[in-house]
């Protein structure tokens, strides 16, 4: 689903690690297949992170983005502590997606920032 939506690729033992560690996902089905998704990810108490926003690019358009931000926003309204900090990172217009949710940038006070690994050095080499 990542891949078809058009997010870049996890592997098999990242997801098997990581999708455990989530406090909260949307999964939207048609004809019992998925075609949409979204999650929360972090510590439960004070930081919070919308990852893995996707739909299925026959899908799109047609209002599934606007279905899965409403169901994490009811989760956040409801779950997230008052002094919580919620955040995403917004790939191209996306960004007008969660504007209609209440997300706003955060630049200048603040930007976000990526580690890349460098390519072919394990973390036991490093």
């Amino acid at each position: 689903m990542r891949l078809a939506s058009g997010l870049s690729p996890k592997t098999i033992e990242a997801a098997l690690k990581g999708l455990p560690n989530t406090l909260f996902a949307v999964q939207i089905l048609h004809d019992a297949q998925p075609v949409g998704m979204g999650r929360i990810i972090g510590d439960g108490g004070c930081f919070f992170q919308v990852v893995d926003i996707a739909v299925l690019k026959e899908h799109q358009g047609k209002g599934l983005g606007k279905r899965i931000m409403g169901e994490i926003l009811q989760y956040i309204e409801a779950e997230v502590p008052e002094s919580g900090y919620v955040s995403l990172i917004a790939d191209g217009q996306a960004q007008d997606l969660y504007a209609q949710f209440g997300f706003v940038h955060t630049a200048p006070r603040s930007v976000g920032m990526a580690y890349k690994r460098p390519q072919g050095v394990a973390p036991e080499d490093a």
